[in-house]
C-alpha cells in the first residue's frame, strides 16, 4: 500500500501517541515485519531540509560521478556569508524559505514585502542562518480554474510534480503527476495546507 504521510508520532496510536485518531493501529508492527512499504516512512524527514536543494548538483556528481540531467533552481544557501549577502540585498527578487517547514509554512515571496516585512525577513536570516534558502521567483503558469465564489473560471497558478519509480532494474517516470492549484487569486504557494487544491492531470498520446 502507499500511506499519504501524517506526523511521525501520529501514525500508529500502539506504538507513538496513544491518543492519535489519525493514524493506523498496527501499522508500524506491519511495516516492521516487511508486510507494508511505506512511502515516506518514519525518520526520512531528514531528506526534506531544504538546504538539500543547494547541494544536489554536487551531490550527483560525487556519487554518480555525473552531470546533472535537468539543472536545479538557483538555490542560495544563507549559511554560506557571500550567498547570505546576496539574499540580503536582493530579499526582493527572491522566495525565503525555511529549511525545515513544509507545506508552504513560514515562505516569504520577496515582491511582496512591505519594506518593514523585508527588514524583518532580514532579522530572522541573520539570527539563524542555517534555517533559510532563497531561490528565484519563478513565473508559475496559470489555468483556468473553477471558482465556486464566483461560480466562473478564472486563471489560478499551478504547478505539476512528476513521479519516478526505482525497481530492481530500472528507473521509470510514471504517465500523468500531479498538478497543484493554488485556489487564491494571484497566490504563488500551490500547497493544500495554503488553501491549495490539485487537478486531474492528463497525458495525451502524439
Amino acid at each position: 500500500m502507499v500511506y499519504r504521510r501524517i506526523d511521525d508520532e501520529f501514525i500508529d496510536p500502539l506504538c507513538f501517541r496513544k491518543d492519535s485518531v489519525l493514524g493506523v493501529p498496527g501499522l508500524m508492527g506491519a511495516y516492521r515485519a516487511g508486510n507494508v512499504t511505506l512511502a515516506n516512512a518514519p525518520g526520512t524527514g531528514v531528506a526534506d531540509d531544504k538546504a538539500v536543494y543547494h547541494y544536489m548538483p554536487k551531490i550527483i556528481k560525487y556519487y554518480l560521478n555525473e552531470e546533472p540531467i535537468l539543472n536545479n533552481v538557483e538555490t542560495y544557501h544563507c549559511e554560506i556569508e557571500s550567498q547570505r549577502k546576496y539574499v540580503l540585498d536582493n530579499i526582493d527578487k527572491l522566495v525565503i524559505k525555511p529549511v525545515d517547514e513544509s507545506g508552504g509554512y513560514g515562505i516569504s515571496i520577496g515582491n511582496r514585502l512591505t519594506k518593514e516585512e523585508i527588514e524583518n525577513v532580514k532579522s530572522q536570516i541573520n539570527s539563524d542562518p542555517r534555517k533559510y534558502i532563497a531561490q528565484p521567483i519563478l513565473s508559475l503558469s496559470v489555468h483556468a480554474t473553477f471558482i465556486e465564489d464566483s461560480k466562473q473560471f478564472e486563471p489560478r497558478h499551478i504547478d505539476l510534480r512528476a513521479f519516478s519509480l526505482m525497481g530492481e532494474k530500472e528507473e521509470f517516470v510514471l504517465k500523468g503527476g500531479l498538478t497543484r492549484v493554488a485556489l487564491k487569486k494571484g497566490n504563488l504557494i500551490v500547497n493544500s495546507s495554503q488553501g491549495g487544491d490539485s487537478k486531474d492531470t492528463f497525458v495525451l498520446d502524439k
